[in-house]
């Protein structure tokens, strides 16, 4: 699970990683533009000892192993440096020829190599010359007894020669190490950012934070901005589907007990919950359900901004009794949806939507409407939300897919359970949905919109009533019931 966690992790922030290769990529090419060209020149020596017979020969072919990794350090010492600078002036000091210095041996043979590294191809070669020369004859005074005998003997059997072409910088190998190296940073910052990230991503997680079931995910549309209604084009969109789902879902969480008063809320503002709520009251209106969509937002309304509705007189001037609710009441389209505006801005929003008033509102509206849905304020913003939630048969919480975090909607879901809120459930809204269902959507709406037998208008009318609650009457009519309310 870790691991399809984390994969999901670089899925989702691919970007970081890309970014990162890119700028190994680019830092490994900047390196190498500006790195100096390298050049190797290298000398092989042979060590060997007289011997007479085999018994000395396999004798005297051990003790050279063990004499060649002294060798090997005779090569870098000081003593061997002094001499090479002194026999040729090439502007390097001691120091500097042994850090250029190194040395190899192959093991079980008596063979030795030194190698000079040097930014001046010339120069290389001139100090590996004098460094071969220097070498035989520093390991001749240093093993020849005081009998004048040297027991071993040093050749050398390959080079001195330089390279042609620079050992160093090598752009395929850079590049291609920088280009690992960012691929794994890339995926490391990429998990990491991942982990870091508290906000909510998918409906695994908005499940987990409010403890409830999951009704609907509505998907995000590039055009839902311009047009939030599920009407006209909108109507067969993939959004307009997920909406009829969730109308699905939400009058069947509790056939036992069904919610007829429906707040719908969020966690904080933007979220979306007000578009889902006039989108979700359309759906119901188009099912046949008698619908009153009341906007109890009183501090920033949008539900007559997206229905086009005049919001002068509303909700509030029916709590303080100016008017009643019959007169404010405002039809939408030819559906049986009515709309219920904020009406005018009150000093006093929670208290009045914790008044009396609106306690024996939301029981007039009941009995004279199949459901009523209440547009409310964000519960982290201000307490009119619980307030309303409290009075209602159940509440919809609305989160935004990658806006806000755990700990948020969590919040949000405690302050609904602290006052013993239903919570029917929640939605996911703007939710990034796979290509693939997409398209089977798509797919499947250009099939079902082509035409194969026309139904008669009785039987499609007779139909819709059957699935309907029975007695429903006109929108007309039930106009006249709100009219008939008391104040």
């Amino acid at each position: 699970m870790d691991l399809l966690r984390h994969l999901r992790h670089v899925r989702r922030h691919w970007w970081v990683a890309l970014v990162t290769i890119m700028v190994a990529l680019g830092v490994s090419a900047f390196l190498t533009v500006r790195a100096q060209p390298r050049y190797v020149a290298s000398v092989t020596f042979f060590v060997t000892t007289p011997n007479t017979g085999v018994s000395e020969a396999y004798q005297g072919g051990l003790f050279l192993q063990q004499r060649v990794k002294s060798y090997a350090d005779l090569l870098t010492s000081d003593r061997l440096a002094q001499s090479v600078v002194a026999e040729t002036p090439v502007g390097l000091t001691a120091d500097e020829v042994q850090q250029r210095v190194k040395t190899s041996t192959q093991t079980g043979t008596v063979m030795l190599q030194a190698s000079v590294t040097d930014t001046d191809q010339t120069r290389a070669l001139r100090v590996t010359e004098t460094l071969a020369t220097k070498f035989v004859e520093l390991v001749q005074k240093v093993e020849t007894t005081p009998e004048g005998k040297a027991p071993i003997k040093i050749e050398v059997v390959s080079g001195p020669r330089v390279s042609a072409n620079p050992v160093s910088p090598q752009p395929v190998r850079n590049l291609t190490l920088g280009g690992v190296i960012g691929l794994i940073l890339g995926i490391g910052l990429a998990i990491l950012r991942g982990v870091a990230d508290v906000r909510l991503r998918d409906a695994a997680g908005l499940q987990r934070a409010t403890g409830s079931p999951l009704l609907g995910e509505i998907p995000f549309e590039g055009n839902a901005r311009s047009a939030p209604l599920i009407v006209g084009d909108a109507s067969t969109s993939a959004r307009a589907e997920a909406v009829r789902k969730l109308r699905t879902n939400l009058r069947f969480v509790d056939v036992h007990e069904p919610a007829r008063v429906i707040a719908v809320t969020s966690a904080l503002q933007g979220e979306g919950k007000t578009t889902l709520s006039c989108n979700l009251a359309i759906a119901l209106a188009e099912a046949g359900w008698r619908v009153l969509l009341v906007d109890a937002d009183l501090r920033r309304p949008k539900v007559d901004d997206y229905l086009g509705l005049d919001a002068g007189v509303g909700l509030t001037d029916v709590l303080v009794g100016d008017v009643q609710v019959g007169d404010v009441v405002q039809r939408w389209g030819d559906k049986s949806l009515l709309v219920l505006p904020s009406g005018s801005a009150p000093p006093n929003p929670s208290e009045l939507l914790g008044s009396k008033a609106m306690s024996d509102l939301l029981l007039a509206l009941r009995e004279s409407a199949d459901i009523v849905i209440i547009d409310t304020a964000p519960l982290l913003a201000v307490t009119d939300g619980v307030v309303v939630a409290v009075q209602a048969d159940g509440a919809l919480l609305v989160t935004q897919q990658g806006r806000t975090s755990r700990s948020q909607v969590a919040a949000a879901a405690r302050s609904l359970h602290s006052v013993s809120v239903r919570l029917l459930g929640c939605v996911l809204n703007m939710a990034k949905v796979a290509k693939a269902e997409a398209y089977q959507y798509e797919a499947y709406r250009v099939v079902a919109s082509t035409p194969t037998t026309s139904v008669p208008t009785e039987r499609a009318a007779t139909g819709r009533h059957v699935a309907t609650t029975g007695g429903l009457n006109g929108v007309t009519d039930h106009t006249q019931e709100l009219t008939r309310l008391p104040r």
